[in-house]
């Protein structure tokens, strides 16, 4: 938590993507201190590097898509950077031979699984944290989302959803690398078939399917194998909400709490956030010394490139 993280080893694997139903391959490397999480598309050859920040997302229908210079995307971002989050790596290059990261089995056990693999290095530079000073919080009229002071990162999230298979679930962790690994990562995204067959109707989803997603028709789950947990449905909004808050590019010491919240409030939430400098400040530790940055004027010009810092 208080010192920088890549990873030890390169690692590759290769997926389905969501929207394109095609094959895509993905490698992970190591990375410096203080790089962050860059995307790179190896399949274009210019304006293909995209760094992971709040203010690089672009679009949030249905998943997290990120943009760069000259229109360069790369979509389906939440799973991969929740895997960071939760397995602690701070720095690291995403190369992808495709505009969408590959859907797996639609939860971010697999990229887990990849990273623990690999092994994670220690960097010797500290990683700094934002600390939640005062309340902020963004409405769309239906979802609600915010942030509270806390010891800790705490989250507590609620859904409800008029479907006798999932209606009203809530969840709150106090974060941990280990709750996150076997309680959270596993959860898989979720979809209504009605939705899936009207978006493949449209060549969207094509690579959508009872493999990489939990499907309700009307009345219940239609995946042979059930749930992974009772409450599978509201973890994943977790999983999704921790990719989406690592975005910010540092560790949050808060409460972030949400009622019925997705991408699209997340990431308006943290430009609230950091819209507001007399709500949070930056520390960091150091030989066991907490440190913190001299000055709201210093930390308020910085704040627009915290994702390039651990």
């Amino acid at each position: 938590m208080f010192r920088q993280n890549t990873v030890e080893n390169e690692i590759r694997c290769s997926g389905i993507g969501l929207h394109t139903g095609r094959k895509i391959n993905l490698a992970i490397k190591p990375a410096e201190a203080d790089e962050g999480i860059v995307f790179h598309r190896t399949d274009l050859t210019e304006d293909n590097k995209i760094r992971a920040c709040h203010t690089s997302v672009c679009d949030t229908t249905l998943a997290t898509t990120l943009g760069g210079v000259n229109g360069t995307r790369v979509a389906t971002v939440e799973h991969l950077l929740s895997a960071f989050f939760g397995m602690g790596i701070s720095n690291a290059i995403v190369e992808v031979d495709s505009f969408e990261i590959p859907i797996m089995d639609g939860s971010a056990y697999p990229f887990v699984g990849l990273l623990r693999g690999a092994g994670i290095r220690e960097q010797t530079t500290p990683r700094k944290l934002l600390v939640i000073e005062h309340p902020v919080s963004v409405s769309d009229g239906e979802g609600e989302a915010m942030l509270l002071p806390a010891p800790q990162f705490e989250i507590t999230y609620d859904i409800d959803f008029n479907h006798p298979a999932v209606r009203r679930q809530s969840f709150h962790m106090v974060f941990s690398s280990e709750m996150y690994a076997d309680h959270i990562s596993p959860a898989r995204t979720f979809g209504f078939l009605k939705d899936v067959e009207y978006l493949q109707a449209k060549g969207l989803a094509l690579g959508g399917s009872l493999k990489n997603a939990i499907v309700l028709d009307d009345e219940k789950v239609i995946n042979k194998e059930g749930l992974r947990f009772p409450d599978e449905f509201v973890k994943h909004k977790v999983l999704d909400a921790i990719g989406d808050l690592f975005l910010l590019g540092m560790p949050i010491v808060g409460h972030f709490k949400a009622y019925k919240s997705g991408h699209k409030l997340n990431n308006l939430l943290l430009r609230e956030l950091l819209a507001h400098e007399e709500c949070w400040r930056i520390t960091h530790y150091f030989n066991g010394v907490t440190v913190e940055d001299s000055g709201r004027a210093r930390s308020r010009e910085r704040h627009l490139d915290v994702a390039a810092a651990g």
